[in-house]
């Protein structure tokens, strides 16, 4: 889709396709593709770390791992049904309960980190959720950034490792 907006001449939305991408695949190739989209040598917010990765590899096969989860919990309980009619002692449940209790974690709380595309030019990001917030910086379209928060006409966001603000309708969720 992204070589078809550009195509188009539509390069924010082929950035906004390629950068959906890198969610899925971070690589250096698409960053480069990114940078060329946007005429910027250098972009923040596109640096994935082991832990993150490890965090979309869950978050991609959520349903396969609670599914597995799920089918243990069927065995555990059909264990544990089997071998209370055999035993007269009481069976253990622990294995049970901790699978019920991940199985809610994970289907409940195993959620992507928000992310957004700045895509309107300038971009101007604020240390209040205000027009006479101190500027903090003047961006292009391209950048990335994690959304903390949303009020308003303001999106909290992570900036250079700092809490910030940015207007909703100059970023495009991811």
């Amino acid at each position: 889709m992204a070589f078809i907006a550009e195509g188009m001449g539509d390069k924010e939305q082929a950035t906004l396709y390629l950068s959906k991408y890198y969610d899925l695949n971070p690589n250096a190739q698409t960053i480069s593709k990114i940078k060329t989209l946007t005429g910027q040598a250098n972009l923040y917010g596109y640096d994935v770390s082991d832990g993150g990765r490890f965090l979309l590899f869950l978050v991609e096969y959520k349903e396969i791992i609670v599914g597995l989860l799920t089918l243990f919990l069927m065995i555990s309980l059909i264990s544990n049904w089997w071998m209370g009619r055999k035993i007269e002692k009481s069976a253990s449940y622990w294995p049970t309960v901790l699978l019920i209790v991940v199985i809610f974690v994970v289907n409940n709380f195993l959620q992507g980190p928000k992310a957004g595309l700045i895509t309107h030019s300038p971009a101007f990001i604020v240390s209040k959720p205000s027009a006479g917030g101190e500027l903090i910086d003047q961006v292009e379209p391209g950048h990335r950034v994690k959304i903390k928060s949303g009020k308003d006409i303001w999106y909290e966001i992570e900036w250079k490792n700092k809490p910030a603000f940015i207007r909703k309708d100059n970023i495009t969720r991811l």
